[in-house]
């Protein structure tokens, strides 16, 4: 048998050998670029304890906040400043945590609003300004004991 008849009759082989290693080669590189993104996200959640811990706040678990936040800052760093996230923000987060007619807003805590501006800080720092500007006039004070 020819090597040309060979290869002719047999291209399956070629084309099969030709697509498992492109298949390889795309693993390959999502594999690298997952592997790089958990590194950058693992940095990142440590560099968010650390300040958390400088400015007084206890550490938060950095795998738990790897998930959350990832590289990116994921929805704390989506327009933090916009009406939306602002009303939700004051109106959930700032209450006193009953229901219905019973819901009033409270004067919140002014170290709630700087855990969130050091998380700004570290994943999104062109947010800070935005979120500054859109809790300037929101009234907080030491109303937590520690």
């Amino acid at each position: 048998m020819s090597p040309t008849r060979f290869a002719s009759e047999h291209k399956w082989i070629y084309w099969g050998a030709i697509v498992i290693l492109v298949g390889l080669l795309i693993t390959g590189l999502v594999r690298y670029s997952s592997f790089k993104r958990t590194n950058e996200s693992a940095k990142k959640a440590d560099q968010l304890g650390q300040e958390l811990v400088k400015a007084g706040y206890p550490a938060p678990d950095t795998d738990t906040v790897q998930r959350l936040l990832g590289t990116d800052g994921g929805q704390v760093c989506d327009d933090p400043g916009s009406a939306l996230k602002k009303a939700l923000y004051r109106i959930q987060q700032l209450s006193n945590g009953a229901t219905g007619p019973g819901s009033r807003p409270v004067i919140a805590d002014s170290r709630a609003v700087g855990a969130e501006r050091i998380v700004l800080q570290v994943y999104c720092p062109d947010q800070v300004a935005a979120f500054d500007e859109s809790v300037e006039d929101l009234k907080t004070d030491d109303t937590v004991k520690r």
